[in-house]
């Protein structure tokens, strides 16, 4: 068999198989990254069948889910949105930061990975999936409770924070010196400002350029500026995620709109692709041995993101239900955590078991998620149960 005939084939096999797991996940109401990340466990080195053909290309799909990942993101907030969200919620994000990539850094450090290694995995158990919270608060019907904006500028500020945090990553995972690591960061907080004064002040500008009434057009545009911006992004170390939820961010009004419905099913094709991407990248016979440590994370950092909605909810007056709804809604790791701990393991700066044990930690905690979201409230109620109307004598 001809070597394009074979990789149209694993590639027709890989694209199929998503579909059916994406509809098992939807049979069952959970999200469908951990069946992606189990498809790519499956189809990689030590899987059952090993696919070569389509490794290629997977890895460049991959590399174009991230960049849409980042720019829909981006598409979903103004930049007014943002600095209002930062500046709401920043004192229970920095407490977010701080409970929430401690335990990830410890491990790191007791696993002897070192510095980076404690930095990238601190990043993996801090970053809740925006992605997987989004659509728990909407399938369980809370976009409107008194308690979802606490949630989302928890989620506005992490996204802000990886802005920041990822550029300095990027240098640490290239070898470069403290001080390239400092030129790094502050060319990266010089353009999120830059970007931040342009979309307030000009965004209507950057929409005309990319908008067009030609669908076709459009989507053209559209994603030839993402790639471009990322591309630079990453020649100047910033990153290219960042960059791409930059561009998000800068375009606005019906532009914004528009775009975001344009872009979903290829977001979600690309992103699926990255997921397999990843799990083929990472051998299932590594995860046994660092099973027993992603489960120790997924148990504390389960009860510190409940922690830290529970206190940021309690912080806006917010009743015990509530406070509990916050929490639980912030459990759920997914995408981000895998590009992280994606970008560490693709330089081979870190120790090879910290893509398997991102893998399943990240399996574990896209599952339990929803879970927790769905059970908090029987559960707060049947610890502590709201009083009873008196009894008359």
């Amino acid at each position: 068999m001809t070597t394009p005939a074979l990789a149209l084939l694993e590639l027709g096999a890989v694209l199929f198989a998503l579909g059916m797991l994406g509809r098992v996940a939807g049979r069952f109401g959970m999200s469908p990254i951990p069946l992606y990340l189990l498809g790519g466990l499956a189809f990689g080195s030590g899987g059952f069948i090993e696919l070569t053909e389509a490794n290629e290309f997977g890895h460049v799909a991959g590399e174009i889910g991230v960049v849409l990942l980042l720019l829909l993101l981006g598409l979903e907030f103004t930049a007014a949105e943002l600095v209002t969200g930062l500046r709401r919620s920043w004192p229970a994000g920095l407490v977010d930061i701080v409970v929430n990539a401690i335990p990830g850094a410890v491990v790191a450090l007791l696993l002897g990975w070192g510095i980076v290694g404690a930095i990238t995995m601190g990043g993996v158990t801090y970053i809740s999936s925006s992605g997987i919270v989004a659509k728990v608060l909407d399938d369980l019907g809370r976009l409107g409770n008194r308690e979802t904006p606490v949630v989302l500028s928890i989620l506005v500020f992490e996204d802000l924070a990886m802005a920041v945090y990822l550029p300095i990553l990027t240098s640490l995972l290239a070898g470069l010196s403290f001080l390239s690591g400092l030129r790094g960061l502050a060319l990266a907080l010089t353009t999120i400002t830059l970007v931040l004064l342009v979309a307030l002040r000009y965004g209507r500008y950057v929409s005309a350029v990319v908008d067009s009434s030609d669908n076709e057009v459009f989507l053209l545009k559209l994603l030839g500026a993402a790639l471009l911006v990322a591309g630079v992004a990453s020649a100047l170390n910033v990153s290219a995620v960042v960059g791409a939820f930059l561009l998000g961010i800068a375009i606005s009004g019906s532009t914004a709109h528009q775009a975001a419905k344009l872009l979903e099913p290829l977001r979600d094709l690309f992103a699926a692709i990255f997921f397999v991407a990843f799990g083929l990248s990472t051998d299932p016979r590594a995860i046994p041995p660092v099973l027993g440590w992603a489960v120790l994370l997924a148990v504390v950092t389960t009860v510190t993101k409940v922690a830290t909605g529970w206190w940021a909810a309690g912080r806006q007056g917010i009743r015990r239900m509530g406070r509990a709804r916050a929490g639980a809604a912030l459990v759920a790791r997914g995408e981000f955590s895998i590009v992280i701990a994606g970008l560490a393991v693709s330089v081979g700066a870190v120790d090879s078991d910290l893509a398997p044990l991102a893998s399943a930690y990240v399996l574990l905690m896209a599952v339990l998620g929803p879970i927790a979201a769905r059970v908090v409230e029987p559960v707060v109620r049947f610890v502590r149960p709201e009083p009873g109307p008196a009894v008359p004598a």
